[in-house]
């Protein structure tokens, strides 16, 4: 066995799962952890890496062929944050990723980490110089190597972390949702080097996932997690054979009520065009993302951008939401506002609810859950102004839309990632906005999760005077209120 754990309890009483834990990975095999949102995924792999020590016994490891004992050298975790960007995230701000001034001579380009990478993992070989390049191909990483980090998208991220931890050669690799934030293209890509490189090489791989129509077909085995219970190991076939579509779960009846009654406020916004561009360009020294871009959004429109990683689909909506300092350059009419013209982000902020996967690795405070989403109100990462008792109010109200009222004082940083990115769109609604920016809301959410926000944004689109972009790598994804779509291509 690679990995081995029988009767496992963690030392530490927060990190226990409901029943001792018993896994096995063998040589051979590909297994994915698969489970709804907050049911003990993440807490089961941090047992198997050793991040959360056992009482009264070890992990037990056997890594040959590789001759290194060391679990941090065979065994390489991809976590949901890391595709954020991982190592920089104590310093990340929201807005980094669009201001050129933050970068200088210790601010890394893709080809810098990558060579340290390759050169740390081992001796220059012609094996893996050629799996090197093959990677650099797969994942179309060449027009990268000259990109800064930061400025990289959230799907350029990914395939910086994969393809960074990949030239390592661990034995094991553990993925937690490898596939989100990537576009069609490269997600069948990514199955394909997978599937050829669990055969090629002395590597096994195990991916935690949340939802079934993830798992691929190079998968073996599958073990399921619920209630922080891990189930008994399966094959792939047993497991889809008694496994059963997971119900869909739909607002009820008074929720939706709750939804359409709300109040409409004095101060809205009823414009004719809510966004409009004019020949917008936005360039980074020689590097193009958006060219000479004419769109416009009418009040009431619901949008779906989609387009490649890196095809400048973020860049757009940091421009409508003034992260962007290079949309006070641009032609773009807000609100029938001319940028530029005297209102301040602020103005502009207050009328617009917004979730993206740069928020939610911006949002690294450890504080309540309630006070995230009341943080919406106030359009800030962080909260630095106290809320009212009536702004808690509305906060609850919408946390129980959601259906995580039972995390309101729970700290975000120890709830799971799909946790996390419910607690985001309850901020994003919380303030009752005239435009609603949605950039991969799914991310990481569980099937159930998914249906219900997907019914959350069709109900709160219903309402006069509301209006949606919302990007997404995933037709399935799209709420049924979409009414109209644009796709960018990316410059070469």
């Amino acid at each position: 066995m690679i990995i081995s754990v029988h009767n496992g309890v963690t030392r530490m009483p927060e990190w226990r799962m409901a029943e001792p834990v018993d896994f096995e990975l063998a040589n051979n095999e590909h297994i994915a952890i698969v489970g709804p949102n907050a049911s003990g995924k993440s807490m089961l792999v941090d047992i198997l890496t050793g991040s959360h020590p056992l009482l009264m016994q070890d992990v037990k490891y056997d890594f040959s062929p590789h001759t290194s004992r060391l679990t941090s050298d065979n065994i390489k975790y991809i976590t949901f944050r890391d595709t954020y960007g991982g190592d920089n995230d104590r310093t990340y701000y929201l807005q980094q990723r669009w201001n050129q001034m933050e970068i200088d001579d210790s601010t890394p380009t893709v080809a810098q980490v990558l060579e340290e990478a390759y050169l740390r993992a081992g001796e220059d070989t012609e094996d893996r110089r050629t799996f090197k390049e093959h990677l650099y191909d797969m994942f179309n990483l060449r027009f990268l190597l000259d990109k800064y980090i930061i400025l990289l998208s959230s799907g350029e991220l990914r395939k910086l972390q994969l393809c960074r931890v990949l030239m390592t050669a661990p034995r094991v690799l553990i993925m937690d949702n490898p596939f989100i934030g990537l576009d069609k293209e490269t997600r069948q890509q990514l199955r394909e080097l997978l599937e050829t490189i669990s055969t090629e090489r002395a590597l096994q791989i195990i991916l935690v996932l949340a939802k079934d129509e993830d798992i691929p077909k190079f998968i073996t085995h599958v073990v399921p997690v619920r209630n922080r219970v891990v189930l008994p190991k399966v094959t792939r076939a047993e497991y889809f054979k008694t496994a059963t579509l997971s119900a869909k779960s739909t607002l009820t009846a008074e929720a939706k009520q709750e939804i359409i009654n709300l109040p409409y406020r004095s101060d809205e916004y009823n414009t004719q065009e809510v966004v409009r561009m004019n020949n917008v360009s936005i360039r980074y020294g020689a590097r193009t993302i958006l060219d000479q871009l004419n769109w416009t959004v009418c009040n009431g429109e619901k949008w779906a951008l989609s387009g490649q990683n890196g095809a400048g689909k973020s860049t757009l909506l940091s421009l409508v939401c003034a992260d962007n300092p290079q949309s006070y350059a641009c032609d773009i009419v807000l609100f029938d506002q001319q940028r530029g013209h005297g209102e301040s982000i602020w103005d502009i902020k207050k009328h617009i609810g917004y979730v993206s996967p740069e928020m939610h690795r911006a949002y690294n405070r450890d504080m309540p859950a309630i006070r995230i989403v009341a943080s919406g109100l106030k359009d800030s990462v962080g909260l630095y102004v106290k809320p009212t008792e009536q702004d808690y109010t509305i906060c609850r109200k919408w946390m129980r839309i959601f259906r995580i009222e039972d995390l309101a004082e729970r700290t975000f940083l120890k709830l799971s990632s799909g946790e996390q990115r419910m607690v985001l769109l309850a901020r994003a609604f919380v303030k009752d906005p005239e435009l609603l920016i949605l950039d991969e809301p799914l991310h990481g959410l569980d099937a159930e999760r998914g249906e219900l926000v997907k019914d959350i944004i069709d109900t709160f689109c219903q309402r006069k005077n509301k209006t949606l972009i919302m990007v997404t790598h995933y037709k399935e994804n799209l709420p049924k209120c979409i009414t109209n779509s644009i796709y960018l291509k990316r410059h070469e």
